[in-house]
C-alpha cells in the first residue's frame, strides 16, 4: 500500500472510532437519564427509592414537632396541628409558614395529650369556622379535654368560642378525632381516661364516640338525649365515612397490663351501640355488645386516623408504623398493610383535593425513632401501593 494510502485509511479509521464513541456517549447518556430515581431524598416533591419497593412519597413538611391532624381549606391550602399547642399553614403554593398561625395558651401537651384534632365547618367559604381538640387543667389542676371554635381571618385564629367542655382527660387515653359527617353534625372521639369503667356509663362523655351540632348541643336524634352517639370505648382516634356514609372509627386496643395485649380495633360504627369496653375485646361477644369488624389479635396497629378511598378505610398505625387499608366487603373488611417500617410512627390520613393520602408522623413523640428530618407530612400516591 502507498504512503497516501496508507494515511487515508489511517484518517478513516480515526473518524470512524470517533463516531462510534459519541453514538455510544449519546446512548450511554439517555439510557442514565432514563432510569428511575433510587436515592432516599427527604427533599419536597421528589420520588424515592422504587428499588426497594416504596411508593412514590414527597415531603410535604418537615422538622416538625408531632403534627398531630390536618384538614384541607377550600383553596387547597392546609392547617394541621402540633401536639405542643400550635397550628400551622401551608399555604395553597405548598409553602409552609414560618410562624404558627396560633398558639393556644391553655393546651396540656402531657403523654398523649395536647393539641390534637382540627376540623372546619361544612359552611367554612361562609363562616371560615376552625374546630380544635385540646387537652388542658382546670382551676383544680384536673386534666380535661375541650373542643373549642375559633374564625380563622388573615392567617390567624380567633373569637374563640368553647362548644363542647369537661370531657375526662388523663395522661393517656384522651381520644382527639373531630371530623363533620355527612348528617352536618360534629363527631368527636374521647377516651376512657384511664378509667374503664367510664367507658360503659352513658352519662359520662368518657369513651364515647359524640355527635352535636355546631354549637355544641347534643344531635337531636341522639339515642341516649345527651351527646353520646356510641359508647364501649377505649381510645378512638380514627374516623371515616364509606361510600353509602357508613362510619367507621378505629380504636386502642390493650397493650399491656391486666387486658393482655393487641386487639386494636375496626369499628362500623351504628348509632346508641355498645362497643365493649372494658368488658369485651378482640373476638369476644355478648349481648347487647358490637365486636369490631376486625381486630389485630395480638398485633399491635395502634390505629390512628381514618380516611375512606376507593372502597377501602386507610388508618394509620403508630406502634405498628405502617399504612393499613381496610377494604370493605359489605360488612367485612380484607387487611392489607403498606409502607411498613419505612417512615416510622404513622398518626394521621386525610384524602387531598388531588386524590392523594397526606399522611402525618409522631416520630417525636417519645415512642419513635426520629431523623433528623421529623417530624413530617407525606403525601403518597395511593395508586402506586
Amino acid at each position: 500500500m502507498s504512503k497516501k494510502n496508507l494515511m487515508l485509511s489511517t484518517i478513516l479509521g480515526i473518524m470512524l472510532i470517533g463516531l462510534v464513541g459519541a453514538s455510544y456517549l449519546n446512548f450511554a447518556q439517555k439510557k442514565t437519564q432514563s432510569q428511575p430515581l433510587t436515592k432516599v431524598s427527604e427533599n419536597k416533591n421528589t420520588a424515592v427509592d422504587e428499588t426497594k419497593n416504596i411508593p412514590f412519597l414527597s415531603t410535604v413538611a418537615d422538622n416538625l414537632e408531632i403534627p398531630w391532624a390536618l384538614v384541607f381549606l377550600p383553596d387547597k391550602s392546609i392547617l394541621f396541628t402540633e401536639r405542643a399547642g400550635r397550628v400551622r399553614l401551608i399555604d395553597k403554593n405548598g409553602n409552609l409558614l414560618s410562624n404558627p398561625i396560633a398558639i393556644i395558651p391553655d393546651v396540656k401537651n402531657i403523654g398523649e395529650g395536647g393539641l390534637l384534632g382540627i376540623t372546619i365547618h361544612p359552611d367554612f367559604i361562609k363562616n371560615y369556622f376552625v374546630y380544635l381538640y385540646y387537652t388542658y387543667a382546670n382551676d383544680n389542676g384536673q386534666t380535661l379535654n375541650r373542643v373549642v371554635r375559633f374564625k380563622f381571618e388573615n392567617n390567624s385564629l380567633s373569637n374563640k368560642t368553647i362548644i363542647v367542655d369537661e370531657t375526662p382527660g388523663n395522661v393517656f387515653h384522651d381520644g382527639g378525632r373531630i371530623k363533620f359527617g355527612p348528617d352536618g353534625f360534629l363527631y368527636i372521639t374521647t377516651g376512657d381516661s384511664q378509667n374503664p369503667s367510664l367507658a360503659q356509663d352513658k352519662n359520662s362523655l368518657a369513651g364515647k364516640i359524640l355527635r352535636v351540632t355546631d354549637v355544641g348541643q347534643p344531635a337531636p336524634d341522639n339515642p341516649f338525649n345527651n351527646l353520646v352517639y356510641s359508647y364501649g370505648h377505649r381510645n378512638p382516634q380514627g374516623l371515616a365515612w364509606d361510600s353509602m356514609n357508613r362510619l367507621w372509627a378505629t380504636e386502642h386496643g390493650p397493650s399491656g397490663g391486666q387486658f393482655g395485649t393487641g386487639n386494636d380495633e375496626l369499628n362500623l360504627i351504628k348509632q346508641g351501640q355498645n362497643y365493649g369496653w372494658p368488658v369485651i375485646q378482640g373476638n369476644q361477644k355478648q349481648d347487647g355488645m358490637e365486636t369490631p369488624i376486625i381486630n389485630s389479635a395480638s398485633d399491635i396497629w395502634a390505629p390512628s386516623g381514618a380516611a375512606f378511598f376507593n372502597g377501602s378505610i386507610f388508618f394509620a398505625g403508630l406502634r405498628g408504623e405502617a399504612l393499613y387499608e381496610a377494604e370493605i366487603k359489605g360488612n367485612n373488611a380484607v387487611l392489607k398493610e403498606h409502607l411498613k417500617g419505612k417512615i416510622g410512627r404513622i398518626r394521621e390520613v386525610v384524602v387531598g383535593p388531588d386524590n392523594f393520602l397526606y399522611l402525618t408522623t409522631s416520630n417525636r413523640d417519645g415512642r419513635g425513632i426520629p431523623d433528623e428530618f421529623d417530624d413530617k407530612i407525606i403525601r403518597v400516591n395511593p395508586s402506586r401501593l
